[in-house]
C-alpha cells in the first residue's frame, strides 16, 4: 500500500478539521487528537485489504465533516447562532404549491 495515499488522507483530514472547527479550540484539539490516535493505532497494519477499509472509513469521515458539520454558538441562555461555512450554503429554490408547466419548444 502506498504510504503517499495514507499521508495524503491524513493531511486532508487535518485541513478539513481546521476549516470545519475554525475558531473552536476545544473541537480543533479534540479532532486533532482523534485523527492522530486513529492513524497511530493502525500504523503497523500490513493487510492491504484492512488498510483499504481504513482509508475508506477515513475518507467517509472527511466527507461527513466537510458536508454535514455546522458550528453553533450560544449567544444567550436560550439562543444559538449557527455559523455555516460558505461551501455548505446552496441556492434555495422557492417552494410552489402548483409548479408551472414547462413550455415545450
Amino acid at each position: 500500500m502506498p504510504i503517499k495515499k495514507v499521508l495524503k488522507l491524513f493531511k486532508l483530514l487535518h485541513r478539513t478539521r481546521q476549516e470545519v472547527f475554525k475558531n473552536d479550540t476545544r473541537a480543533l484539539e479534540a479532532a486533532r487528537q482523534k485523527i492522530n490516535e486513529e492513524f497511530r493505532n493502525n500504523k503497523d497494519e500490513t493487510s492491504e485489504e484492512k488498510i483499504n477499509e481504513l482509508l475508506k472509513i477515513a475518507s467517509d469521515v472527511e466527507v461527513i465533516l466537510r458536508t454535514s458539520v455546522i458550528q453553533a454558538v450560544h449567544t444567550d441562555s436560550d439562543k444559538i447562532v449557527l455559523i455555516p461555512r460558505k461551501d455548505l450554503l446552496q441556492d434555495n429554490t422557492p417552494y410552489l404549491d402548483k409548479p408551472s408547466k414547462k413550455q415545450e419548444s
